[in-house]
């Protein structure tokens, strides 16, 4: 297959979706597929075999690490020259509004994935009165596509009530090599705990942004004694919540990625996070396979993941101690903390990146035959639906 990508997002920048793409790139050009890929401009025209179009963009206001790459005329036209079998755009939003629109010019099958809720982003950046129109707005596009594929069955369902069709769940990955418990390292812990490696160590891995909620973790650090908190990532919130934690023993460490970042995980005592607006949360995936133990929100797509007390622990988001009680609980038991190290990892080692590029080519044919542009039927247990196990 030609494949067309469409994405808002994809390296250098570093973050969940992102990390789903290169995977699937990857996946898909070893398979022997061709891929196009349209992004904002991040400085490269190749990865792992695929052509990058780079789009040039301009900074989002609200969040600079993110470039708005407006369409125009010439990705038509590269479009055309490239001749895909299929169009697939990630988060449609600006530059997937080329995708969908020569698509729809060019009468080539559309597939599109929703990564990221941005209805629910609104409120933490005072829009909260704009919701019903961006779903609205969400719908419109969306339903253009002949499937939407979403990574989690709560964002399945979720899209299902604001009238969105064609749904499918496109299963989860992670690299269970990159991540990995044999990477615990005593240097790392030091790193991270600023010197202090006998200290509980407290981890959040992911975008310094509002609507993360990273400031939540604060009275979480302070009820466990003697606690240290590291916070791997960067984003437009970092100077608020450098402020919001003066005077804590509280450490930014940046951005960590590979192997390095597989040491972070595997170093930690318990990883926190406190999102609530999750369409899936690799991160916490990437966090059980390096059999870091989670202390999770209760909230959209973690709870695919996530199975309270059994490979980590759930709060319910609008408990104020909620986050306090299940981090005093999961570090208060050393025993029931190895416990759940070693089934966090069982639970990651079920799913890899190639077992969802799989399925994915498997949605890719199905849609092409019912578009009329292929003869080979996907086999009958591929098809569209909400598949809850993986692959083989």
């Amino acid at each position: 297959m030609r494949i067309a990508l469409f994405t808002e997002t994809f390296v250098p920048k570093v973050d969940g979706i992102v990390t789903r793409l290169i995977h699937t790139v990857t996946h898909l050009q070893n398979d022997g597929h061709q891929v196009l890929v349209f992004s904002p401009d991040g400085g490269i025209t190749e990865y792992r075999g695929a052509q990058v179009y780079g789009v040039s963009g301009f900074p989002l206001p609200m969040y600079p690490e993110l470039k708005l790459a407006l369409p125009r005329p010439a990705i038509g036209e590269a479009l055309e020259k490239f001749q895909p079998d299929l169009v697939h755009i990630v988060n449609p939003a600006v530059l997937g509004l080329a995708g969908l629109f020569f698509s729809k010019v060019q009468n080539i099958p559309l597939v599109a994935s929703y990564h990221t809720h941005l209805p629910q982003y609104l409120k933490y950046y005072g829009l909260g009165l704009l919701e019903p129109v961006l779903w609205e707005l969400l719908k419109a596009g969306h339903n253009q596509a002949r499937l939407n594929l979403c990574t989690s069955s709560a964002m399945v369902s979720e899209l299902e009530s604001h009238g969105i069709r064609h749904l499918a769940l496109w299963q989860r990955g992670v690299d269970i090599d990159t991540f990995h418990p044999s990477l615990a390292d005593r240097e790392m812990r030091s790193h991270l705990s600023q010197g202090n490696p006998d200290s509980p160590l407290l981890l959040y891995v992911g975008r310094l942004s509002a609507e993360k909620e990273v400031a939540r973790i604060k009275e979480v650090l302070a009820a466990i004694p003697n606690a240290r908190l590291a916070l791997v990532g960067d984003g437009p919130h970092r100077q608020d919540l450098e402020q919001h934690f003066a005077g804590t023993p509280t450490f930014f460490a940046g951005y960590m990625t590979g192997k390095k970042l597989g040491s972070a995980f595997a170093s930690a005592d318990a990883f926190v996070f406190p999102s609530r607006t999750e369409t899936l949360g690799l991160v916490l995936l990437e966090a059980m396979a390096a059999g870091c133990p989670v202390v999770a929100a209760r909230s959209g797509g973690i709870t695919d993941i996530v199975q309270d007390g059994v490979n980590g622990y759930l709060f319910d988001p609008n408990d104020e101690n909620g986050a306090i009680k299940a981090t005093q609980k999961l570090l208060g038991n050393p025993e029931a903390r190895e416990t759940l190290r070693t089934s966090a990892r069982q639970e990651a080692e079920r799913w890899g990146w190639a077992s969802a590029t799989r399925q994915l080519q498997q949605y890719y044919q199905t849609v092409l035959v019912e578009a009329g542009r292929s003869q080979t039927p996907p086999e009958p247990s591929r098809r569209f639906g909400a598949q809850t196990e993986p692959l083989d």
